[in-house]
């Protein structure tokens, strides 16, 4: 009776693991989106889109009063913090917008131009500026004492015409 027992448990207990193990599991709702996403073919930056490695030497020296320190660099995307006397004041970027096309839209009705191209106030602390509809360019203060006209004139030193040949 014991070697019965035995036997019949052992026999449940494969089969109790052999029926879980077997058993598909539910996708994760992030695994879902994700499969969502990628079927409709959408994809968070496009192939084309520049390195944002590409954009380090388009954005301005800092000058003796200034240190510039490289934050983050992504495809399609560079950031840099501009230091004053060891202070953050200010967070210049490049972004490719060919992953946002919709950024457009906001220089469409721009009447103020830095450097020959379209500007746009973002909120109290950014000015941007759309380089031949590629490439949005900003400068975002970080401390009071950076001004908007600070911003513009940092706009205005990024080395802009190089920046439209990049392709």
């Amino acid at each position: 009776m014991l070697r019965l027992r035995r036997t019949l448990f052992a026999y449940l207990l494969g089969t109790i693991l052999l029926v879980t193990a077997c058993t598909p599991q539910p996708s994760s709702r992030f695994e879902q989106a994700q499969q969502d996403s990628t079927s409709r073919g959408a994809s968070a930056v496009v192939k084309e889109s520049a390195s944002g490695g590409s954009f380090n030497r388009y954005f301005p020296e800092p000058g003796s009063e200034y240190e510039r320190v490289y934050t983050q660099e992504k495809k399609g995307f560079a950031e840099a913090k501009l230091k004053k006397a060891g202070k953050e004041v200010a967070v210049m970027a490049i972004s490719d917008i060919l992953n946002n096309p919709s950024a457009v839209d906001k220089f469409k009705n721009s009447t103020e131009k830095i450097a020959g191209y379209p500007a746009v106030n973002q909120g109290s602390t950014g000015t941007a500026i759309l380089v031949e509809d590629r490439f949005q360019v900003k400068v975002l203060s970080r401390d009071p004492s950076f001004t908007e006209s600070d911003r513009k004139d940092w706009l205005s030193k990024f080395d802009l015409s190089g920046l439209s040949q990049l392709n």
